[in-house]
């Protein structure tokens, strides 16, 4: 199990920034809500970044590309997909992550904005990053990646939309060689132990996930038992990439992840499960509060993807 920061250290910053009543009167309030990246890292030294346009369903997506500039020649690639809830959350406030990826695991980091709801609600940010990371597939050179060597990644919500894409990529061509879920949403409208005692007080309420889900999912709960929106309950998990699942103590969606983690091992599927004890949700990608818990993620992560591309580590 993943160690973490102070308890306490984590109960008094996420009271600061998130009171345990907090609920959005509107979409625009809710992404004009951002204070809480003020804990989120800088960018990262040595590693360069560019915006690029690629087709999608949608019409164009932006992605952000990451690249080590201590690597050279062609390299790993990793698709990385931002949380939110599927309605807030931009690239930007993932640089940090994706920037540390890059270094570390010494791969490319493709991180992608794809639409979100209410505007654009269930499929729309599932078809874009499963089109987006089919595209980077077919024109790796293009992005310096070598296709055969590419893992996806995401956190809450796009923990939920990496394992998704990792059930569908082999119908799309897609031959992947890790999937990395952190604090993945699994089941939505989930009804489960750690629900029921997180889902209060602990920074990630049940009131706020069933309001992101409400604005996702056109037809609420009579949708959330599709698999394309609940990785969770697919009928068959076997052939899967293996798998690195991230959950933290005081999270809500905990549970519905380990069991994840759990249903990808028994059908077959390797999975390195670790839970970061004392931590709530976001807590993995804020180094400036939470540096322990953040150092910890980031070397699993690199770890298990330079393990996957079979590439040495960065000193």
């Amino acid at each position: 199990m993943l160690t973490s920061d102070s308890t306490e250290l984590t109960k008094t910053l996420m009271a600061k920034v998130w009171p345990a009543d907090r609920l959005w009167a509107s979409v625009e309030e809710a992404r004009a809500d951002v204070e809480i990246f003020d804990y989120a890292g800088d960018s990262v030294d040595d590693v360069s970044t560019q915006d690029v346009s690629i087709p999608g369903p949608g019409g164009p997506l932006r992605v952000r590309v990451y690249r080590p500039e201590h690597a050279e020649g062609t390299l790993p690639g990793l698709m990385y997909f931002h949380g939110g809830g599927f309605v807030v959350g931009e690239i930007e406030g993932f640089d940090w992550l994706c920037g540390s990826l890059a270094r570390r695991a010494a791969h490319m980091v493709v991180s992608v904005e794809y639409r979100r709801a209410p505007d654009h609600p269930f499929p729309a940010a599932l078809e874009d990053v499963l089109a987006a990371t089919t595209y980077v597939s077919r024109h790796a050179a293009n992005f310096g990646i070598d296709a055969t060597r590419m893992s996806v990644a995401g956190d809450s919500a796009g923990g939920n939309l990496a394992a998704v894409v990792s059930q569908l990529g082999r119908a799309h061509g897609l031959d992947l060689r890790h999937q990395v879920l952190m604090v993945p949403l699994t089941l939505p409208y989930a009804d489960t132990p750690s629900m029921r005692d997180y889902g209060s007080g602990y920074y990630l309420t049940r009131d706020v996930l069933d309001w992101f889900m409400d604005h996702y999912l056109p037809e609420g709960r009579n949708q959330a038992h599709d698999p394309r929106c609940a990785p969770l309950l697919a009928d068959d998990l076997s052939g899967l990439p293996p798998a690195t699942v991230i959950t933290a103590e005081f999270d809500p969606l905990r549970d519905e992840g380990e069991r994840y983690a759990r249903k990808l091992a028994g059908a077959g599927t390797p999975v390195v499960q670790q839970r970061m004890n004392g931590a709530f949700h976001l807590t993995a990608i804020l180094p400036k509060a939470f540096p322990q818990a953040t150092e910890e993620v980031i070397d699993l992560v690199s770890t298990r993807l330079r393990e996957a591309a079979e590439t040495p580590p960065v000193s």
